[in-house]
């Protein structure tokens, strides 16, 4: 009797921590937890701890709350100057509804990723399409990007999945045809290089000559200018020589002393 008491009492027990447990709702920090009661949702955990359900009649499950990243599978895109395209992209993304994405996803983040990429590859083609493929080469450094994010909009919001950003891995030609398209690039950039050379050429010779010619009008008249004082310098000079001079003594004296300077020296 002592051990089918026993053995009720361990099963009551066992029961009592079954239920206790079942009730018990942990929820991390990087998750959502959404309670269900006979399959519809009747509350979202979004606070870290542990929380409580009816215990048999409800049900829990998770959802990722924290940043999320998909890489997109490799497509072909068609330009607006009809040339093939290599896209391969990744996506960073978040759940902003958990109820939404639970009911139209069945909390499915497989489905989700499905979504995401019709949705980007939708967009992607929309953007390329509208653009020439030297534009598309030009821009892959975050512009082009950003446009498709733009594009992406609130298209999945519905479905309570937010895109935070797309980011290109490669956006390149086949192939079979690259070498000539960047052969053509590499043309086009060198006739643009010649036409500003050419252009640099003019305006350097523009400047010289009319350098060249300040510096002669310069030269010029700083001669003139010298010609002018040496002459005034001259002119003042006989002018006080001739003052020197000016009487009969000092002339003779003069005289004698040129005189002295005509006498040869003896050797």
């Amino acid at each position: 009797m002592k051990k089918i008491v026993k053995a009720f009492s361990g099963l009551i027990l066992f029961a009592a921590l079954f239920v206790a447990g079942s009730a018990l709702v942990i929820t991390y920090p990087d998750e959502y937890t959404i309670v269900r009661q006979f399959g519809e949702i009747v509350r979202v955990v979004d606070t870290p701890g542990v929380s409580v359900k009816i215990p048999l009649m409800q049900t829990s499950s998770t959802i990722p709350r924290a940043l999320q990243i998909y890489d997109i599978p490799k497509s072909d895109v068609i330009t607006k100057d009809k040339k093939s395209m290599i896209a391969d992209a990744f996506v960073l993304w978040k759940i902003s509804d958990p109820v939404l994405f639970t009911r139209h996803l069945n909390g499915q983040v497989a489905q989700a990723q499905s979504r995401i990429a019709a949705s980007v590859f939708s967009s992607m083609k929309s953007v390329i399409s509208n653009m020439d493929q030297t534009e598309i080469i030009e821009n892959r450094d975050g512009k082009l990007a950003e446009m498709i994010t733009e594009k992406i909009g609130s298209s999945l919001d519905s479905y309570g999945i937010k895109v935070k950003k797309v980011e290109t891995k490669l956006l390149d030609l086949p192939d079979s045809n690259k070498e000539a398209v960047y052969q053509r690039m590499i043309s086009e950039r060198q006739n643009i290089a010649a036409g500003y050379i050419a252009d640099g050429e003019y305006q350097s010779n523009v400047i010289k000559n009319s350098t060249d010619k300040e510096v002669s009008i310069i030269i010029s008249e700083a001669q003139a200018q010298a010609e002018k004082i040496r002459a005034e310098g001259e002119a003042e000079y006989m002018r006080i020589l001739s003052g020197a001079y000016n009487d009969e003594g000092k002339a003779d004296y003069y005289n004698y002393i040129r005189s002295l300077r005509r006498i040869p020296t003896a050797c």
